[in-house]
């Protein structure tokens, strides 16, 4: 039993896409989520678990989803390049990270067959630096150059506990809807219209529950706290990305079990999201 295996031209239209982006030179305290895509894979094929989502969906060998391998990345510009292909073959991305710097050679690749495309981003971190000990690149400031650049016309984040006045000054440039950690109550709803990118940073877990992240900030979110919200999104996504799964820091494997989870709860609901289209 597997997901499929299909090279990024040989993608059919409507599928899903899974590619994974085995890039951390950007993280800017510990490197190892490089090493997460295939991790991720391997935990979503383990024989520990099954290959049903929670509204039972069999993603085995399911048709609308494949495993399109680590892009072939030389530098980080050849991000957006492989993500225009996949966009190419009329397929819906869904990046496996890496840090979270590969978020924004993604969003330019989307935003330019989603003109109007918003973003829901969870994440312990606002990500919104304008640069970070002298890289505007960081995986700390991918959002400050998604929103200046144009490539998003709204961005709302979910999570966030570790707010400081810079990054609180550049939300309000930005006009960014920001639910905070400490203001976040389990009946909120995310009200986005149009085509959404849903950007998934495994840090917005408190680490109690995925302690494979480069950077431990608790106070956050549980598993099924995360996997209700997913559950209960009714949105048009057209892309994703998880990241920031970091296995150097990993405990017997159980972060890279809670990333594959999180991968197929938002594959039913995409795949949902399709066959309701």
């Amino acid at each position: 039993m597997s997901i499929l295996r299909t090279p990024v031209n040989q993608l059919k239209s409507g599928q899903i896409a899974l590619i994974g982006l085995p890039f951390d030179k950007n993280s800017s305290f510990l490197q190892g989520p490089a090493k997460a895509p295939e991790l991720i894979i391997q935990a979503l094929e383990s024989d520990s678990a099954n290959y049903f989502t929670e509204n039972l969906t069999d993603l085995n060998e399911h048709p609308k989803l494949a495993w399109c391998g680590n892009a072939e990345l030389n530098q980080y510009t050849d991000i957006e390049q492989r993500i225009d292909e996949v966009l190419a073959q009329g397929a819906l991305p869904f990046s496996l990270g890496g840090d979270h710097s590969v978020t924004f050679p993604v969003v330019k690749a989307m935003a330019k067959k989603h003109p109007k495309l918003s973003i829901l981003h969870f994440d312990a971190h606002a990500d919104l630096y304008d640069e970070l000990d002298g890289n505007r690149y960081s995986h700390a400031c991918p959002f400050a150059r998604i929103m200046e650049g144009g490539f998003a016309q709204h961005l709302t984040q979910v999570g966030i506990r570790t707010l400081n006045t810079h990054q609180k000054a550049q939300a309000e440039m930005f006009n960014v809807h920001m639910i905070q950690m400490k203001d976040w109550k389990a009946d909120m709803k995310f009200e986005i219209e149009g085509p959404v990118y849903l950007s998934f940073d495994m840090d917005v877990l408190d680490p109690a529950f995925a302690p494979g992240v480069s950077h431990h900030e608790p106070g956050g979110f549980s598993t099924r706290e995360v996997l209700t919200m997913i559950q209960n999104l009714n949105l048009n996504i057209v892309g994703c990305d998880v990241v920031e799964y970091n296995p150097n820091r990993d405990l017997n494997g159980a972060t890279a079990m809670v990333a594959a989870k999180v991968v197929k709860e938002l594959v039913a609901k995409l795949v949902s999201g399709q066959d309701n289209s």
